[in-house]
């Protein structure tokens, strides 16, 4: 009976971790100025990444005379999943009206990676300020620090000099950056979080995110690595189906794109046609113009061309030689402003 209670004491030991399967978050807030209730967030929708959203605490605790507070338990998911600790510093009867869209002025938070072993602490940072240092055993915890200071640096950048040029470059430079760091993490949760930055529709990099879109194969790479290491999550899915979305936006553009020149095409061969038929009935009230000042012989003439009569057949008719039918033909075409008798034809319907 000695062996298996050994047996199962140095599993305990070994990998207590997996016996246990117990998290623990704590840390220290700033006792003077934040006193109120300190929340824990599990984020299943990184559009929902900062703010305050009653649907995704699932844990409330109060830190006690030196600011220490805890959370604790084995409810959480065993892969990682994004989190937030915040507290606040609006009373009750403030939060409904406040809160409104999970904007909250009076809260400080932290957002990190972490699964249902982790511990992970939240201490002062060396200039006593609170929520901006991790220690964890989960590597991937304090991924989204490192990434919120690359973003400090973008924005810097960007400040620097407010010109189009200027933006522009930056655009192309710091969208590379972040996705070459965030893929270097072999962490596709921390992926999502530059993503939901980027793709803010919001935010001004927005038009830039939809022309990388286009021509840059990270985006569907991400997609694989997500389906890949959380294929069931509500990130993947959320993912799969914003991406399909943002392709979509992107393609009735260029369809839109080519069906504007298609309809200029369109005006423009309306517009010649227009302008052709104004011609043709110009020349046919200068002919009708011109028909008044026909002398009686010429009506004749005219006539009878209409009636599809040769020179011969018109003199016979006539009673005149063909030489002077000839001379009334050329009479008639400076008349009617014409050289042929087609195109005297094309002037006239015969009544």
């Amino acid at each position: 009976m000695k062996l298996p209670f050994l047996i199962l004491y140095f599993i305990v030991l070994i990998c207590p971790k997996i016996i246990l399967a117990q998290y623990k978050f704590s840390g220290y807030v700033d006792k003077k100025n934040w006193s109120g209730d300190i929340y824990l967030s599990l984020i299943e929708d990184y559009r929902k990444l900062s703010g305050v959203y009653p649907e995704q605490i699932i844990q409330k605790t109060v830190s006690d005379s030196m600011g220490y507070f805890s959370f604790s338990g084995d409810n959480l998911p065993l892969q990682n999943h994004m989190y937030r600790i915040h507290i606040e510093g609006c009373s009750e009867n403030e939060k409904k009206p406040i809160h409104f869209n999970g904007f909250c002025p009076y809260s400080k938070e932290i957002l990190f990676i972490a699964n249902n072993t982790d511990t992970l602490t939240l201490p002062f940072s060396f200039d006593n300020e609170m929520f901006c240092k991790i220690v964890s055993n989960n590597e991937k915890s304090n991924a989204f620090i490192k990434v919120d200071s690359i973003i400090d640096e973008m924005r810097f950048a960007f400040a620097s000099y407010r010109s189009e040029t200027n933006r522009k470059i930056n655009e192309k430079k710091w969208f590379t950056t972040l996705q070459r760091f965030v893929k270097n993490q072999n962490e596709p949760l921390t992926e999502l979080y530059v993503y939901a930055f980027l793709s803010d529709k919001a935010n001004n990099l927005y038009a830039h995110y939809l022309e990388d879109l286009k021509q840059n194969t990270y985006y569907d790479n991400l997609l694989e690595r997500l389906q890949k290491k959380y294929p069931n999550s509500t990130y993947t899915k959320q993912y799969e189906t914003e991406l399909a979305s943002d392709k979509f936006i992107i393609s009735s553009k260029d369809v839109s794109y080519k069906n504007w020149w298609l309809w200029i095409v369109l005006a423009c061969a309306i517009a010649l046609n227009i302008f052709q038929f104004l011609n043709y009935r110009k020349k046919i009230n200068a002919s009708h113009s011109s028909e008044k000042n026909l002398t009686q012989q010429e009506q004749k003439v005219l006539d009878l061309i209409l009636d599809d009569k040769t020179n011969k057949e018109i003199a016979s008719t006539m009673f005149v030689s063909i030489s002077t039918i000839k001379t009334h033909i050329n009479n008639l075409y400076k008349k009617l402003e014409v050289s042929s008798r087609d195109e005297v034809k094309s002037l006239y319907i015969k009544k």
